[in-house]
């Protein structure tokens, strides 16, 4: 990402016009099993880990969150809205629970609820013009009516891991392999880990599972990934990225959310819907940049802000 002139600041771009959100991030939190945490359980998922990252981002941000009932009045709540993202909360009977182990061989989950879905029809009528959305489904909450309920025009990202999630409760999670999707073939960019789909796994698959022209972010940890444009059953261009070395390992916890939250935000303040004209990898960058930042802490707290962010580019 280096070269001959100074690289672009991947901070500097324009919101969106007064009165809309940048950004409308949907999903259900999860309430994971933290040991350490009076209540037994500490707040998470990739909509509140988004919709945070966003908003210390700078951008105008506004969140649909499903919640059970514990999680409706969680505290961490707060720390969205301090950053300034206006919250719907969708009350949901049973919302996503998790207790995840880490063990030398990776992460163990156990899942101890699902989530029930959420429906358009709870997202506000003023939020439906933003320009950016963060389909951010953990627990396989978000129906294929998604596709549909965001605007033509929007630039739309969508984690793959919460579509591939098969929850029995009490049991541990088992992955489901990847297949039509009415929220993947809409999505502008896909992100997921080599670890959620089987190592045989074929790239071209994948691909014929989205739409041509659209983004797939595959990332690999502590290697980086790949960004890949997706041609007509195959991948058109390639681009890889090295990951930017994290301080300290605290907990993995959203580093792909926010990851692909750096992704999308990237084109929103520069106007680029496929990331064309960013150079230096500027998105790649910022991504891997706040994906870093979140491995230095636990829970949502490590969701870095913008001078954060940029204090870390300017080291990297």
């Amino acid at each position: 990402m280096s070269g001959p002139s100074a690289a672009p600041d991947p901070l500097a771009g324009d919101n969106a016009g007064p009165g809309v959100p940048d950004v409308v991030v949907v999903g259900a939190a999860t309430r994971d099993i933290a040991r350490d945490d009076p209540r037994g359980w500490r707040l998470g998922g990739g909509v509140t880990y988004s919709a945070l990252a966003f908003a210390r981002l700078g951008l105008r941000t506004a969140a649909l969150i499903g919640v059970d009932h514990a999680a409706a009045s969680a505290t961490e709540l707060d720390l969205l809205t301090s950053a300034g993202v206006e919250i719907r909360l969708d009350r949901l009977a049973r919302g996503p629970v998790f207790d995840n182990v880490e063990t030398s061989a990776g992460r163990a989950q156990v899942g101890l609820s699902p989530s029930d879905p959420i429906d358009p029809a709870a997202l506000p009528a003023a939020w439906r013009e933003a320009r950016g959305w963060a389909l951010a489904a953990i627990a396989d909450e978000l129906t294929g009516a998604w596709a549909t309920a965001v605007p033509a025009s929007a630039i739309v990202a969508v984690g793959w891991q919460g579509l591939l999630r098969d929850i029995v409760p009490g049991q541990r999670v088992t992955r489901r392999q990847p297949g039509p999707s009415p929220l993947i073939h809409r999505a502008d960019i896909v992100g997921f880990s080599r670890e959620d789909v089987r190592r045989e796994t074929d790239l071209g698959d994948l691909c014929r599972l989205m739409r041509p022209g659209s983004t797939m972010a595959l990332t690999r940890g502590a290697n980086g990934g790949m960004l890949l444009t997706v041609g007509p059953g195959r991948p058109t261009s390639m681009r890889r990225w090295p990951a930017v070395p994290a301080r300290a390992i605290v907990d993995p916890t959203g580093a792909g959310d926010v990851f692909l939250s750096g992704l999308l935000a990237a084109r929103l303040m520069h106007g680029s819907t496929s990331g064309e004209g960013l150079r230096h990898g500027a998105d790649l960058h910022l991504a891997a940049t706040m994906s870093s930042l979140v491995l230095e802490a636990r829970g949502l707290e490590a969701v870095p802000d913008r001078d954060a962010v940029r204090a870390r580019l300017l080291d990297a």
